[in-house]
Parts: C-alpha cells; sequence; structure tokens
C-alpha cells in the first residue's frame, strides 16, 4: 500500500539536498508590527501599605498583649509565644524541647487525658496545640467565636496544668527515635544539616542534633522543670485575632491572668559561632547520582543597616527564576538541577549565608566553581539597571501577599515584639526596599561576599564523582554515622544488637 511520506520525512530529505551553509542559515522571521505605544504603558505605583497595628496592652504580671480585631469571618485564632527554646537545653538532653513541645499537648492535663481534649474539641472543629522551636515554645488555639470560652478554657488547663503522661512521653521519644534512624535517608536533608554544622559550628546549639543518647536521658522531670522555669506571664507574649470586642478580650485575659504571679525571667544566651575552616568537605552517600553541594558561610541579624540592601542582592543573585544562578548556571549552561541561595539574616543572630545546588555527579567540580564565579562576579559587576529594578519589584510584588491578612501581620509583630524590633518594621522593611541603589548593593556585595570564606559542602557517590574534588584543593570527609542507642541496664551490648 502506498503511503505519503510524514513531513519531517520531506524536511529531512530537503535539508539533506542544500550546502551545508545553507541548512544552517535560519530562515529570516517574517515582519511584525508593533503598536508604538506599547513601550510607554507605565506600571502605576503600589498602593501606600500600612498594616493595621494589633492593640498592645501589658499587664501587671508582665504579659504582653497583642490584640487584632477581624471581623470577616467567626472565627478567633490565639497564640502564646513563650520564651525559651531548644538553644537552652543542656547538650546531654537534645530533643528536649521537641519532646515537650509535643508532649505539653497530648500528654493532657490534671483533668483529662489528650485523647480526652482531642473529643473534646473535634466536637468543636476546634484545635488547642503546642511546639517548640530553637528559641520559644508556643500554645495556639483556634476555634469558633461562639465556642472561644470552652476552648480557652482548655487552653489555660494545658498552659498552667499539664500532666506530661508518661505514654506519650514514651510515644514521643518513639517518633523522635524513628526521626533519628531515617535521617540519612534523604540527600538533602543530609546537606542542610551537615551545612548548618559546617556554617555555625557542630556543637553550637543552632546546629546540634538530637541522638539516640540524648533523647533516651530525657524525662518526665525534665519536662516538668522545664515548664516550671519557663511558663510565666512575664515570658509570655499573647496574640489573638478574630471575630471579638478588644476591651472585652482584654478584660476576659485580664480576669484569667489576674491571680498569676510574675517568674524568674528567661535567661539570655550568648551564643559564639565557629565555623569550621574553610575548604571542601565532603559526606559520601553511594546510593545517589547526583551531587548535593552547599557553600556557606555566616550571614548578618535582621536588625543589620545593610539588611534591606542585602535582601534585594539576594533576590537578584539568587531568588527566583530570573536570578543570577538561574540563568546562569542552570539556563546557560546546564549545571544545575535546582539552584540558589543568599545572605540568610535572624532576628537574633546572625543567618546564614548559603548557597545550594544539585548537579550530576560527573559534573560537581564544574558546578562548584561557576558558584565560586558566580560570588566573583558578584562584587565585580553587582547587579544594577533593569537587574536591580527587577529584584526591587519582584519583593515589593510579593510583600503585600505576606501579610495579607490581619492574621499573618499579628504574626508578625508578634516576632517583632518578642525580638525587641520596633512594632512599624513592616512599614520600614518597604521604605528601606524601595529606597536601595544600585550604590547600596553594590557596596554590600563587597562588604558581605568573600568567596575564600565559604566551606563548600558536597553529598554525593564517591565512585561516580571520582577525583574531582582534590583538585580544588584539601578534601575532609565528614562522619555522619548515626551513634547507636544507650545499652540499657541490665543487658549487655551484644544482646542489644542482636534484636
Amino acid at each position: 500500500m502506498n503511503r505519503r511520506p510524514s513531513l519531517a520525512l520531506l524536511v529531512s530529505v530537503l535539508l539533506m539536498s542544500l550546502p551545508a551553509a545553507q541548512a544552517q542559515k535560519s530562515p529570516a522571521p517574517p515582519a511584525r508590527t508593533t503598536d508604538p505605544e506599547l513601550g510607554q504603558i507605565k506600571t502605576p505605583p503600589l498602593p501606600e501599605f500600612h498594616p493595621q497595628i494589633p492593640n498592645r496592652v501589658v499587664l501587671p504580671n508582665g504579659m504582653v498583649l497583642l490584640l487584632q480585631e477581624d471581623h470577616e469571618l467567626p472565627l478567633v485564632d490565639g497564640i502564646m509565644r513563650v520564651r525559651g527554646g531548644s538553644r537552652l537545653e543542656p547538650a546531654a538532653k537534645v530533643g528536649l524541647v521537641d519532646i515537650y513541645g509535643d508532649v505539653w499537648r497530648t500528654g493532657g492535663t490534671q483533668d483529662k487525658t489528650g485523647d480526652q481534649l482531642d473529643d473534646f474539641l473535634e466536637a468543636r472543629a476546634a484545635k488547642v496545640e503546642t511546639d517548640g522551636s530553637a528559641d520559644s515554645t508556643v500554645i495556639s488555639f483556634n476555634c469558633l467565636k461562639q465556642d472561644f470560652e470552652d476552648v480557652f478554657k482548655v487552653v489555660l488547663d494545658v498552659l498552667r496544668d499539664p500532666a506530661f503522661r508518661e505514654d506519650k512521653i514514651a510515644l514521643a521519644k518513639f517518633q523522635l527515635d524513628t526521626g533519628i534512624s531515617r535521617r540519612n535517608d534523604d540527600i538533602n536533608q543530609i546537606a542542610r544539616r551537615v551545612a548548618t554544622q559546617l556554617a555555625y559550628g557542630p556543637n553550637n546549639p543552632y546546629a546540634r542534633f538530637p541522638e539516640y543518647a540524648t533523647v533516651a536521658a530525657i524525662t518526665r522531670e525534665d519536662l516538668i522543670e522545664w515548664h516550671h522555669k519557663f511558663v510565666h506571664p512575664n515570658n509570655i507574649i499573647f496574640g489573638v485575632v478574630g471575630d471579638f470586642d478588644s476591651r472585652a478580650m482584654e478584660a476576659r485575659i485580664r480576669q484569667a491572668f489576674a491571680s498569676w504571679p510574675k517568674g524568674a525571667e528567661a535567661p539570655r544566651l550568648e551564643i559564639t559561632f565557629t565555623p569550621e575552616k574553610p575548604q571542601v568537605y565532603f559526606v559520601p552517600k553511594e546510593d545517589v547520582n547526583q551531587s548535593n553541594i552547599q557553600m556557606v558561610s555566616l550571614g548578618i541579624e535582621r536588625n543589620n543597616p545593610d539588611y534591606f540592601a542585602v535582601e534585594v542582592m539576594n533576590y537578584a543573585f539568587g531568588a527566583g527564576f530570573s536570578s543570577r544562578l538561574i540563568k546562569d548556571l542552570r539556563t546557560e549552561k546546564g549545571l544545575a538541577y535546582a539552584v540558589g541561595g543568599g545572605i540568610g539574616s535572624a532576628f537574633d543572630h546572625r543567618g546564614i549565608f548559603r548557597l545550594a545546588m544539585g548537579t550530576k555527579s560527573a559534573t560537581t567540580a564544574e558546578a562548584i566553581e561557576g558558584l565560586k564565579q558566580e560570588l566573583q562576579k558578584l562584587i565585580n559587576d553587582p547587579p544594577k539597571g533593569d537587574e536591580l529594578r527587577s529584584a526591587k519589584d519582584t519583593i515589593l510584588n510579593a510583600f503585600i501577599f505576606n501579610f495579607d491578612s490581619k492574621a499573618k501581620v499579628l504574626r508578625e509583630q508578634m516576632s517583632y515584639e518578642y525580638y525587641g524590633y520596633p512594632l512599624d518594621f513592616l512599614d520600614r522593611y518597604r521604605a528601606g526596599i524601595e529606597k536601595t541603589t544600585a550604590e547600596d548593593v553594590a557596596r554590600v556585595a563587597r562588604k558581605y561576599v568573600h568567596p575564600q570564606q565559604f566551606a563548600t559542602l558536597v553529598v554525593g557517590n564517591p565512585e561516580e564523582i571520582g577525583n574531582q574534588l582534590s583538585a580544588l584543593g584539601p578534601v575532609a570527609k565528614w562522619d555522619i554515622t548515626i551513634p547507636p542507642p544507650p545499652v540499657e541496664k541490665g543487658k549487655s551490648a551484644a544482646s542489644s544488637q542482636s534484636k
């Protein structure tokens, strides 16, 4: 049966019959007409941004209230942030705040078990949750306006009279141990964990991670002691947002906490940062076919006067699909599956200047050299002109969506209160970004970008990477072996391992 040749075949034959020069020459594109007015369209300026500041009240016992009315829905949300987090836990009991933050709620109160609280709250479509972080612990709630009184009573019981039942402690420990056992499964988790240790030092409170032994050392008495040490009204910031009258809510909260006396203030911890020396560090992982690269050094604090210029530089350099790292290393050179980074900042300590990149094993060294070249280019040719304008527009256009609800604004205001920042920092942020100039970006690039100070981490397959890293200088192997669980009393090490 006769078949008509395909269009692709006809084109192929035609190109083969042409001289080489003609085959490689692209046909001229058709003439295009453009509207002369199209290029004259101007983007209107962004509207003024003045978020509603919550009503701030300080109770006689030192508790700070931030009350934000929002009558759009018949809901009430609240969060109490308590000073004192995992950075204050003993090095021999890392994981204490993780367990505390879990069992504070799941362990129930003196009157009700955690399971009974679950049933009570589920019947009202409400939530009461607790959690822990590096610098604080929190108790939060969400409920319908009509159920506020019932739910608030639960919050008060959990806050003041937690039971920390042993069965829930055992469950929390088991879950934490399970996480430890699997922490070397994912290449990205390994890279981020080790890079944090390289940037801050492995013994820094921000770079410590639970081990079987530290989890096993935690007792119910430790949780009770932590609670008595830190949960005092003068260590709490209480934010409430929702469908309520501020005066009535303030009166209810005053009534609830009027008899609660002040306690000892949470200690202020001075933490030193001891970065590992700048060289290449390698973590072998034989079951992958790519390398995860992280280059790290110390970043800045958010109250640094250069913070706004650094933010603009970060966006132009390594944030989003229009950044230099994406354009140069991913799009043009094809070296990266994903790439990004910049100078990190934290509210009350230095963040991490982190560049992260995923690449084929065969291009590991080339990718590292590419990152170094981009850092040097950032110093020699900092963003300006359209590149600078695009970065600023990206930040400002996304900014409003980060704070497009009163609940989001309240949470941000609580952070400013917690860390002692001015409560109008949101206004200052936008103004700071808008005022940033090319000269500002060039100055902070020279001030903070020092390629020779970076520790470079590679997590990847040693067989596929070969000897690429040795050409970059000294290479130190970083051990991520998980120490085994401690031997239980009355059992030998052999019998423990045989299980």
